[in-house]
Order: C-alpha cells, then sequence, then structure tokens
C-alpha cells in the first residue's frame, strides 16, 4: 500500500477497509488496516499530546510516524499528505527510547495544563475580590 485515502466518520467502524484512513474527530481517534498489509487494525488518539492529524486538499497527514511495534510486522511509516513513506525498523532499544519520550512529551504537556488553570484561578479570584463577590 502507498496512499490512504480519508474518510471523516463520526465512529469508527468495527470492519476497516484497506487503503482508508478513518478519522472521528467526535472521538479524537483516527484507524486504519496496517499500511503492510498484515491486516491489523492501526488506531491512535489524536490530540496535543497524542497524534496530529492534520489535512490538506483532503489528504490526511498523521504525526509522529506510526510505529506498530506491538505487531509481528513492527512496521514503522508516516502518513503524510495521504502517502504512506516507509521509515526504518527500530531496535527494541529505540522502541523504548521512542516511548519514553512519548511519556515525558505528555508529562509536559498535562504539567502545563495545570499550570495554565492555575493562573486562571488567581486571575478569577482577584477579579472576584475586585468586584467584592
Amino acid at each position: 500500500m502507498t496512499e490512504l485515502i480519508l474518510r471523516h466518520v463520526r465512529a469508527v467502524p468495527k470492519d476497516l477497509e484497506g487503503g482508508i484512513l478513518y478519522v472521528s474527530l467526535d472521538y479524537g481517534v483516527a484507524a486504519h488496516l496496517c499500511a503492510c498489509g498484515c491486516g491489523n487494525k492501526v488506531i491512535v488518539p489524536l490530540g496535543p499530546a497524542e497524534w496530529k492529524f492534520t489535512e490538506r486538499d483532503g489528504k490526511p497527514t498523521l504525526s509522529p510516524s506510526i510505529g506498530n511495534w506491538q505487531l509481528p510486522c513492527r512496521s514503522h511509516y508516516v502518513i503524510r499528505n495521504g502517502e504512506i513513506l516507509w521509515s526504518g525498523q527500530w531496535s527494541d532499544e529505540q522502541v523504548l527510547a521512542g516511548r519514553r519520550g512519548e511519556e515525558i512529551r505528555r508529562e509536559a504537556y498535562y504539567a502545563e495544563r495545570a499550570r495554565e488553570r492555575v493562573w486562571w484561578r488567581r486571575v478569577w479570584q482577584w477579579l472576584r475580590g475586585l468586584f467584592g463577590r
């Protein structure tokens, strides 16, 4: 497989068709059959601390790369403008380092969000105090 066609859906169907990237913005998820042809479902969460989905001229891009390390095929590729771009195989050590990096990025994202909430709470409390509520 060299390309994926974008299909926006409310919910990802139970049975996936090859060559299609199903994207549910309602549920923040993208799904497709593995690009290697093994037939396994690949489902990725979308969001600022997960995979980023963009669309240009009806062609999907997901980043970062898709690394199917838990599947027997261990395929690794990028989906850019609907095209499958194959990436090199990773060693077990690289996979672990990649997972640690994802965890660090996720923790940093949520820590920043918590700091933002504290800042807004302080502003709200100051405004309430200012207006005597």
